[in-house]
């Protein structure tokens, strides 16, 4: 960037120097106190001092609400954007990115991500601590599975997921009330029975913790060591409605499809007590109980309900 530029443009507002071969942002940027939009897209950014020091500390910092960065060589999300603490929307498609780093929640009044065309192979659970997230772009990825915590996106609009791994979606994702885009193309979404794996047995603490959750035996914070008490409050409700246990640590995984919007079957992972649990929920058997039926056009109304538009193909 020329030298100068502070001098020249005190008010400058929107910067874009898209497609111009820059491999760094020179530090010329930081004393523009009025700038909230820098499109740097399609340069050769990446490298090591890139992005100029104490990004987040300058009056830069403070005023900048829209950052495009794609089209880079960015192999992991710069430290120092992570200090932009005002930033509305950040865009880091066509990177080199091979995942999304936990601090990623420091980004408290993001409300548009695009990290598409990149090498995330997971999504972080701290994802979900940003409270005005409403478009969150992950397609043409190597995503293998949604964290269940997302769900607590609840300002979430738009989620574009085509192009990934996917192979279930968590049960937790119909509680997106607001989500109006589900995009799900391009995903494997078939059903894979966790067969192979073998079935840990319940721990003696987790069978005591079991019998006292569904025995509804009384006790209070007095009666027991405050470790014990704290993992009595993590029981999970077991999602059969014949069996009425509970689980810890020990479940079985089960996939099973739920009609959706009367057009689409949409593979949700549960989770289960035990094995025995697995057939009145199992997606396996070839047929279907008539308890099971009546869950998923349950469940299906549910989602038709929260959810105006799917796309998926």
């Amino acid at each position: 960037l020329p030298s100068g530029l502070s001098q020249w443009f005190p008010a400058l507002e929107v910067l874009d120097v898209s497609g111009t071969g820059l491999a760094e942002l020179g530090a010329e940027l930081l004393a523009l106190p009025r700038l909230h939009t820098l499109l740097a897209k399609n340069n050769r950014l990446g490298g090591p001092g890139s992005l100029p020091k104490g990004l987040g500390q300058a009056p830069l910092g403070r005023s900048l609400r829209v950052l495009n960065l794609s089209g880079n060589r960015f192999a992991e999300v710069p430290p120092a954007l992570l200090g932009l603490r005002g930033l509305q929307s950040l865009s880091l498609g066509g990177n080199r990115l091979h995942g999304i780093p936990p601090d990623i929640q420091e980004l408290r009044s993001l409300e548009f991500l695009y990290l598409g065309g990149n090498f995330i192979t997971s999504i972080p659970p701290e994802l979900a601590n940003l409270p005005s997230l409403s478009y969150l772009v992950l397609c043409d990825n190597k995503i293998q599975s949604i964290p269940p915590q997302l769900a607590q996106l609840h300002s979430l609009r738009s989620l574009s997921l085509h192009n990934n791994l996917l192979t279930y979606l968590p049960r937790e994702i119909l509680n997106l009330v607001h989500l109006e885009e589900l995009s799900l193309r391009g995903n494997p979404l078939v059903v894979r029975f966790v067969r192979d794996l073998t079935y840990n047995p319940p721990s003696l603490q987790e069978l005591a913790g079991r019998t006292i959750k569904t025995r509804n035996v009384p006790y209070a914070p007095s009666d027991l060591p405050e470790n014990l008490v704290r993992y009595l409050s993590l029981a999970s409700n077991c999602p059969n409605p014949k069996c009425g246990g509970v689980y810890f640590d020990s479940c079985v995984r089960q996939i099973k499809f739920v009609d959706f919007c009367g057009k689409y079957r949409l593979p949700l992972m549960h989770y289960l007590c035990s094995p025995e649990c697995s057939s009145p929920c199992s997606s396996a058997s070839q047929s279907s109980t008539s308890q099971s039926e009546s869950d998923s056009e349950d469940e299906a109304s549910v989602a038709a309900r929260r959810m105006q538009k799917v796309l998926l193909g």
